[in-house]
């Protein structure tokens, strides 16, 4: 699974740094989420990133299938 924020800030006609003031968090933690470098996500991000982003969850996910495999 992957996030698909920067598709939906350009749909959106908004900036990754636009976002990074509505959410709040430190912006190391904002950059792992916005690049897809994290592990997991609390709860109360994804419900805020849905909030700011008039999405769902569904919204916010895509499948993710590498085509290399890791050694």
């Amino acid at each position: 699974m992957r996030l698909r924020i920067d598709e939906i800030l350009k749909q959106k006609g908004k900036s990754k740094y636009w976002l990074y003031i509505q959410l709040g968090l430190s912006y190391q933690n904002f950059n792992k989420i916005y690049n897809n470098q994290t592990s997991g996500i609390k709860f109360a991000t994804l419900q805020a990133l849905c909030d700011i982003l008039e999405c769902t969850p569904n919204d916010l996910f895509v499948e993710y299938h590498s085509s290399e495999k890791k050694v």
